[in-house]
């Protein structure tokens, strides 16, 4: 069949599908939704499934074959719409996620990961949660591959915390919830349904300077990951959604390229340029290398020292040649930071004023480790 509920999900509709229909056959809260498998389906097949699903607008997400493995997460290199309404527009939006393998970004990413080539992926078509708050958890430190929930949290749709636009709230649990360390992220915008579309609008003030989860909602969401952990039996990098004190799940998939727990670096009495968050472990020289948008992208060469407000899933193609990435906003689950880990390369976000204080051409090490960018080569 090429259209299947969510529920009934295997292998053969992609492995996001497949983990999703695995969360909503052990009884847990994931937005009702279907497959589709083939993109010239018959219309009215879609239209007799999409009339089953509540609210007023759909994600449409890809669901890759080899997506959400535990060596390729293809964060963000294929298509997703948010928002999807009315037949015509999730048709158009079937159509366009399908044909998304074959942008140029996802044939670099699985060249570089020597992957095979997919002409079409199967799609999701899910209920749209019209998120209060919402993010990422991995239950191991990406870092450090130690055992502690790591969360990404920010206002409204997790867009916001995946596609890196704002620094979101981290919180880091240890033990079984003994330690809960809260580091407040400054959350400027949030991302909302709105009448015709998407909303992009600013975060209050108030808001932005007080973590957007309770003490309660954390312990929630440590259970949640403890309790997939043991689904798939193996760590697991999930996102979910809050709407009127319910936490959904949208997403469970392997965990790629943990880190392994290392002494920092001594840069002996060298003082950082900039400090941000420690995403993607490891030490790299180069010249700094400033990327404002995709006309720039041609400027950068082999070696150099990728640093920009922030990225989206084009620049990929960009991490093939960067000896290491800067971004202004992010956390350490957005896409930027899993695309950096699984291709070996440093990375630090949330560097405020990045491409301000960094001079174009001066040599720069990063580390990716502590979270800093020093002068030169440092030591």
């Amino acid at each position: 069949m090429s259209v299947v509920p969510l529920a009934d999900a295997s292998r053969e509709h992609g492995r996001k599908a497949h983990g999703l229909g695995v969360l909503l056959r052990a009884g847990l809260a994931v937005p009702a939704g279907f497959v589709v498998t083939d993109p010239a389906v018959d219309p009215r097949v879609v239209a007799a499934h999409l009339d089953r699903l509540p609210g007023r607008a759909v994600a449409v997400r890809s669901s890759g074959l080899a997506e959400d493995s535990a060596t390729a997460s293809f964060a963000g290199q294929f298509e997703t719409v948010l928002g999807a309404r009315g037949l015509d527009g999730v048709l158009a939006a079937l159509r366009h996620c399908a044909a998304s393998s074959q942008t140029e970004r996802a044939r670099g990413y699985r060249a570089h990961l020597g992957l095979d080539d997919e002409a079409t992926v199967p799609v999701i078509v899910q209920s749209l949660v019209e998120a209060d708050r919402a993010g990422v958890l991995f239950t191991r430190d990406p870092r450090t591959g130690s055992y502690a929930m790591v969360v990404n949290a920010s206002w409204g749709l997790g867009e916001s915390v995946v596609s890196g636009a704002v620094v979101p709230d981290e919180v880091v649990v240890t033990g079984m919830g003994d330690t809960v360390q809260l580091t407040v992220g400054a959350k400027a915008t949030r991302l909302d349904l709105g009448e015709h579309g998407l909303v992009r609008s600013a975060v209050p003030g108030p808001d932005r300077r007080r973590g957007c989860l309770t003490p309660e909602e954390i312990a929630q969401l440590v259970l949640l990951g403890l309790t997939c952990e043991d689904l798939f039996g193996q760590a697991q990098d999930l996102e979910w959604a809050i709407r009127d004190g319910r936490i959904w799940l949208l997403q469970a998939r392997p965990i790629t390229a943990l880190g392994t727990a290392t002494a920092p670096s001594a840069d002996d009495a060298t003082r950082p340029l900039l400090t941000g968050v420690p995403s993607s472990p490891g030490r790299a020289l180069g010249p700094a290398r400033i990327i404002r948008s995709v006309d720039d992208f041609s400027r950068l060469r082999a070696g150099d020292v990728l640093v920009c407000r922030t990225t989206d899933p084009a620049w990929t193609p960009l991490f093939g040649l960067a000896s290491a990435v800067v971004t202004e906003t992010g956390g350490i689950l957005c896409h930027a930071a899993i695309v950096a880990r699984e291709f070996g390369i440093p990375a630090v976000v949330a560097a405020a004023e990045a491409t301000t204080i960094l001079t174009e051409d001066a040599p720069v090490t990063v580390d990716g480790t502590v979270g800093t960018i020093t002068e030169g080569l440092g030591r």
